[in-house]
């Protein structure tokens, strides 16, 4: 299986009978925060790229046809992860319950604390766990901007880096769900995904192209919860849940 095989899947899952109910609040948090914020990006590009195309040397003007683009696409790149991450902050309780209620559907085996009075007192365990993907994320974003400032190389490299990086950190994101569910701790979930790193880069990246697209960018989020829950079903559960 693919990554791009449970991004698929994913779309199937949102419309299964009993799961409908609890796709609906991840799907509001979306649609309102990620809505929201592209609106607001596409008015403000007509004043960004030109800002960002000022910081090319004189040397490199002749490649101002390309890099255009290239600054585009980084803009789209860096902003699309800052909103969903966003917008995964605060929908993370009814992503939890979303992957704990379709995980159960899947497996036909709830979870010890299922449902929403689980999820509520959760809730200080699942934000602490959010700020550990955030220290995980922070340093390395941190780098990887400090290279978009090298002329000429940078801005050529960046955006390839940065997707490839988005692609890890939102398998991270997504994935964490139905591990964080079962309490299984962050250092063993990025080495288990680790193992099968293609298939999560795979998936990472169809979920972040379909960030940026207008439309699709606000359905996104419970597909991608379905899709790494059903991952976690076929690939990971065995490993770490018995029965």
């Amino acid at each position: 299986m693919s990554g791009f095989h449970y991004i698929a899947k994913g779309f199937k899952l949102v419309t299964l009978p009993g799961i409908k109910r609890f796709v609906l609040l991840p799907l509001l948090v979306n649609i309102l925060l990620i809505g929201g914020a592209f609106w607001w990006l596409y008015g403000k590009l007509g004043e960004w790229i030109p800002a960002i195309m000022s910081h090319i040397p004189n040397w490199l003007q002749w490649l101002s046809y390309l890099l255009w683009p290239v600054a585009v696409i980084t803009v789209l790149l860096v902003f699309s992860y800052l909103f969903s991450t966003i917008a995964n902050w605060v929908a993370a309780p009814f992503n939890g319950l979303l992957a704990e209620q379709l995980e159960a559907k899947l497996t036909g085996k709830a979870l010890p604390d299922n449902g929403i009075a689980g999820i509520i007192k959760d809730i200080p365990r699942i934000m602490k766990r959010e700020w550990k993907k955030l220290a995980y994320y922070l340093p390395r974003a941190l780098l990887l901007l400090v290279l978009y400032f090298i002329p000429g190389v940078g801005q050529v490299l960046f955006p390839i880096l940065w997707f490839l990086f988005s692609a890890w950190m939102l398998s991270i994101q997504y994935s964490d769900y139905p591990f964080d569910n079962h309490k299984i701790g962050f250092s063993d979930m990025k080495r288990t995904l680790g193992k099968e790193k293609m298939m999560n880069l795979q998936f990472g990246g169809v979920v972040s192209l379909f960030t940026m697209i207008p439309i699709l960018n606000l359905f996104i989020m419970p597909v991608a919860v379905c899709g790494a829950t059903a991952m976690w079903v076929d690939r990971y559960r065995s490993g770490f849940v018995g029965g």
